[in-house]
């Protein structure tokens, strides 16, 4: 059997990360003190804080017998212990209760980010939505105040810098009526004044380029964590950290980045499309 010492220095994963903060939140809804927990199990504290920290593994018995000393339920526990059993090959999914914004996987990494970029073919990104725009696309309240929500940790002082790529077809499209389409071009405009975090808008006379078909979103981290990327559908959310497939999605911001206006020319057209609907709501 591996020591604590062997298996205590590694670099963490997304996947690791996002167990580690499983248990550290099943840890705390049970109102257990980290001495208290690794007192009943006969553990160091240093393999607690490792392991919630995602930066050493256990066995899966070892998760079980921690959930099973804090009291967690069982869909709890079969949902962690799923993630525990998981072969870490640099790609995992995750399905959604309702949709992306509610995955633990998503919270996480945008909350710890360096940088982020991403992009959505037709609408306007999840990062960028006002809530009445994100009501009248999914037609779900507390979806829309989630979203909103999520959005709070790039309006902090040490937040990310975060770039929204936004097609013009997402300008045009109405989404709920012309005053929800006002409001949130506005939005955007308004968005492209802040220091770090902005739109730029990929216009209708842009080339067609595979990189517009599908969503992704890339995050970077300060060392030593690796990029990470997820790409959303329609039930489930993929995450990849894996080097090589990062690479490819790198490349696509990159792409995206040429044929998007710059932030000027981006400001300008918001501004266009601001004026357009707000004369449709006269």
């Amino acid at each position: 059997m591996q020591t604590d010492e062997k298996q205590s220095t590694r670099l963490s994963t997304a996947r690791s990360r996002e167990l580690g903060e499983e248990l550290r939140r099943v840890r705390h809804r049970a109102g257990m003190s980290s001495g208290l927990v690794t007192e009943a199990l006969g553990w160091s504290l240093g393999k607690l804080s490792k392991l919630e920290t995602g930066t050493r593994g256990t066995s899966p018995w070892e998760i079980g017998t921690l959930l099973g000393r804090c009291g967690a339920d069982k869909a709890t526990r079969e949902r962690i212990m799923a993630i525990a059993n998981e072969p870490d090959t640099g790609s995992f999914l995750r399905r959604h209760a309702t949709a992306a914004d509610d995955l633990l996987a998503v919270a996480l990494h945008e909350g710890v980010a360096r940088a982020i970029a991403t992009y959505e073919p037709i609408t306007v990104p999840s990062l960028a939505q006002t809530e009445d725009y994100a009501r009248a696309l999914t037609g779900d309240h507390d979806l829309a105040g989630a979203r909103v929500a999520r959005q709070e940790n790039l309006n902090r002082a040490d937040g990310p810098d975060t770039v929204v790529y936004v097609h013009e077809i997402a300008l045009r499209l109405v989404v709920g009526d012309v005053g929800v389409m006002r409001d949130q071009v506005l939005h955007l405009t308004a968005l492209c004044g802040r220091p770090r975090y902005g739109p730029r808008v990929i216009p209708m006379t842009a080339a067609a380029h595979a990189a517009l078909r599908h969503p992704a979103t890339v995050l970077t981290f300060n060392a030593p964590f690796k990029p990470l990327v997820y790409t959303e559908t329609d039930a489930a959310t993929v995450f990849h950290d894996d080097p090589t497939t990062v690479t490819v999605y790198q490349a696509k911001m990159r792409r995206l980045h040429r044929l998007a206006l710059d932030a000027e020319r981006s400001r300008d057209l918001l501004a266009r499309w601001a004026e357009v609907y707000d004369r449709e709501t006269r």
